[in-house]
């Protein structure tokens, strides 16, 4: 696994995301929409991925996974789906990712996540140190590491 300085792919990801940002307004008025992730994140490092966070009401979660599907979006396998949370991946050659959330469900947590790494700095540096001591690790290795620190974080 190889991550990127935030130099090499921050500014990239903020262009992404503000394009992204306008069609899924368009597309969802009703919808919050957040940059999540390490690319949202002031100096933390990243495979260079771009994910959004957007959180809709109970009773608009089926209509807006559909909707985004529009944008050329599949749902993403061998990840954690719920009535509550959907993954969707770009089929765009773009490595972005969106987090469909039910309004009020325990997977606010991303924004939680992101709010405390962006208030501490040193939150920031062991979340980089862990992410290089990762690098040699296989993605599911790294996830459940990766997610120990964030329930860490969290708690």
């Amino acid at each position: 696994m190889v991550f990127l300085e935030p130099e090499q792919y921050q500014q990239r990801c903020a262009q992404l995301f503000n394009s992204y940002q306008k069609d899924i307004s368009t597309l969802l008025p009703f919808a919050k929409i957040e940059h999540i992730g390490s690319s949202a994140i002031p100096n933390a490092i990243s495979k260079g991925d771009l994910d959004i966070y957007i959180e809709v009401k109970p009773d608009q979660f089926k209509f807006a996974i559909e909707r985004l599907k529009t944008l050329n979006f599949i749902e993403k396998q061998n990840t954690l789906r719920t009535h509550e949370l959907c993954m969707l991946e770009s089929l765009n050659n773009d490595d972005v990712a969106f987090q469909i959330v039910v309004t009020d469900s325990i997977f606010t947590f991303f924004l939680t996540f992101k709010n405390k790494l962006i208030s501490s700095p040193k939150l920031v540096n062991e979340y980089n140190e862990l992410k290089l001591q990762c690098s040699h690790l296989d993605p599911d290795q790294y996830r459940t590491i990766k997610s120990d620190f964030i329930n860490r974080v969290l708690n």
